[in-house]
């Protein structure tokens, strides 16, 4: 049996932004571990609903193998996979957020921005 608290993240396979994403995902929703799911411009793909079997085959491993209670959909600044404004990534991560809470997999899903900067904040 696995333990410890997971969250699960959604995001860009941007190396970048995995450490930041999973620090703050575990500082701020006391979790131990952060189950990662990526591709690149993985927001836009997730924002667009189309061709997600595979992910969502992903999230439900998490969610069940793992008992992760948190979706974290991401996307970052400066984005190579998905090269738009970052007012069109926060746009796109808050229709991910809707995408995959359509999918009623009985946990909470969230959106979070990572700047230029490397911050992370909920979107």
């Amino acid at each position: 049996m696995v333990e410890g608290k997971f969250a699960t993240t959604v995001t860009c396979m941007d190396g970048r932004i995995q450490l930041p994403l999973a620090k703050w995902i575990k500082e701020n929703y006391l979790v131990d571990y952060v189950d990662t799911i990526t591709e690149p411009g993985m927001d836009k793909k997730i924002a667009d609903n189309a061709d997600l079997e595979h992910v969502k085959t992903k999230v439900k491993i998490s969610i069940n193998a793992h008992k992760s209670s948190l979706i974290v959909v991401s996307g970052h600044s400066d984005c190579a996979g998905n090269p738009v404004s970052d007012k069109e990534h926060i746009y796109q991560i808050k229709k991910g957020v809707e995408v995959i809470s359509s999918w009623g997999l009985g946990v909470s899903v969230i959106g979070a921005w990572v700047d230029s900067s490397w911050d992370v904040s909920i979107v």
